[in-house]
Parts: C-alpha cells; sequence; structure tokens
C-alpha cells in the first residue's frame, strides 16, 4: 500500500500513530452536529440551512467551514433544479383582477393567502392537492387531497383554513384562474367570509410564484424521492411533511431562516 501510494513505510507508521490534531477533533464532532441536522432535515438541507440551524444552537463554526466538511463527509440537499417558466396563451376568462401584482408581501398575519393546485402521482392515479399559504409567514393555514380536481378539493382547503385561523373580513386570497377558483360555490364561500378575490393573468404562473414555490419544494425535497403505491400514502407523505416538518421546523430563507411557526411566534 505504501508503494502504491509513494510513501515510506516509516512515514506511514509514523503518521498512523500521531495524535489527532485539535482541527481534526473539532472537524469529526463538526461532522457528527451536521449529520444530525441533516438527518433530521429529512436530507433537505444544503450548507447554508445546515450553518444558520448551528447557529441557532449556539455554534459559531463559519459557513465555508461547514460546506467544505459537508464535502468532504459527502453530505448534501435535495438540489432543486431551476424553476423554467412556460406562458401559456388561454382565452381570457372572466376573473377577478390581479391585486397583488407580484408584490408577495404581507405585514401581518391574516392579511393575504395565496392558493393552488398539484397533482402527486402514485400507483393508484393521481393525487391532488390543494393548499393555501398565508403570505405573512409562508405558513401552510389549509390544504386538502382528492383523487380528482374540482371544486370540492379547493373549497375543502379553504374551509380548513378559515376554522384554522378565523381570519378577519377583508383578507385577499390570491389564486389562478383555474375553474375550481371561478366557480360559483368558491366564490359565495369568499363572499360569506367577507374575502376578496385576486387571480393571476391568465397562463402567467408567475403571478403566483409564492404557491408554485411551495409545490417546488415539496415535490424535490420530498416527495420524488418515494414512490407511493396508494393515494392514502401519498397523503400521508404530503400530511407528514407539512404538518411536522414545513410548517415547525423547515427553515425558510424568505423569514431569516426561521420556520413559519417561528416567525409568527417571534414576531408576535
Amino acid at each position: 500500500m505504501c508503494a502504491e501510494i509513494g510513501v515510506s513505510r516509516s512515514g506511514f507508521y509514523a503518521w498512523a500513530k500521531r495524535q489527532r490534531s485539535d482541527r481534526d477533533r473539532e472537524n469529526a464532532a463538526l461532522a457528527e452536529k451536521i449529520s444530525v441536522i441533516h438527518r433530521e432535515s429529512r436530507g433537505a438541507y444544503g450548507s447554508p440551512r445546515v450553518y444558520r440551524a448551528l447557529r441557532d444552537q449556539g455554534e459559531r463554526f463559519g459557513k465555508h467551514r461547514v460546506a467544505r466538511v459537508m464535502r468532504l463527509e459527502g453530505i448534501r440537499g435535495c438540489a432543486k433544479k431551476r424553476f423554467q417558466f412556460i406562458s401559456t396563451k388561454r382565452d381570457e376568462t372572466p376573473a377577478a383582477p390581479d391585486r397583488l401584482q407580484r408584490n408577495f408581501v404581507a405585514l401581518a398575519p391574516n392579511r393575504i393567502w395565496v392558493a393552488d393546485i398539484t397533482q402527486v402521482r402514485t400507483q393508484e392515479g393521481w393525487l391532488f392537492l390543494s393548499v393555501i399559504l398565508d403570505l405573512y409567514s409562508r405558513r401552510v393555514v389549509g390544504w386538502s387531497t382528492a383523487a380528482q380536481q374540482g371544486q370540492e378539493l379547493a373549497i375543502e382547503a379553504l374551509q380548513n383554513a378559515i376554522r384554522y385561523r378565523r381570519p378577519p373580513p377583508g383578507l385577499v386570497l390570491h389564486s389562478d384562474r383555474g375553474g375550481p377558483y371561478l366557480s360559483t360555490d368558491y366564490q359565495d364561500l369568499l363572499d360569506r367570509n367577507g374575502m376578496i378575490c385576486s387571480m393571476s393573468r391568465a397562463g402567467n404562473c408567475l403571478d403566483n410564484a409564492v404557491a408554485e414555490s411551495f409545490f417546488h419544494t415539496l415535490k424535490t425535497e420530498w416527495l420524488y424521492h418515494h414512490r407511493f403505491h396508494t393515494r392514502a400514502q401519498a397523503r400521508l407523505f404530503t400530511f407528514d411533511y407539512i404538518e411536522t416538518f414545513y410548517n415547525r421546523t423547515r427553515l425558510h430563507s424568505t423569514l431569516g431562516y426561521r420556520s413559519p411557526l417561528q416567525y409568527e411566534s417571534n414576531v408576535a
């Protein structure tokens, strides 16, 4: 082995007997801390979020050192593909105006919510997921799933959000121009609760970028790493991600690397 790597036998044995340096011991301890944080994040965190999590624990390692140790240990976060915007041309459907104009800032909870629907692949067929996020803290305040996409899916998510948050009148709820959001029953539910409807421009997903970003995160950090045999299994994994991880502990760069729950609690 010594001949293969070009060192003398005496040099190898001297190295083997030499005590580890303080720096090596610190890096080993750091690697253990990083492994715990990475495991608790379900493998989602890269070096920036691991670094912030260490800071929250009172550690004072530099961000470049954290990144270097992660690289040496082969610890990686879930790499996200760059989001590609595809504009689709649709007929102009009568809809509410875009009241946000891509200004995704809310000064307090329950002032602006955003809603959207996506689909999750299972061996039984698609599972449709409807979510509502509070723009202030990026917290998922209501969600629902169903085997079919329809107004009942969007209505259930909204009813769950209203029941949980009890928002005051005047809240703006922003969505795209999908059929469930244009339905009479959905619009009646908004009116009964004093909510103001806002909708993206036709075929422009960037007008609802916060909801789109959440779905991108959910899929790249969690759903794409699992194969679901049934819709029930996919729903259970979605519940685990949203309620146990995303809302409570996942560090959000927009929130100063705090979780939605921490952000609402600290500011409150």
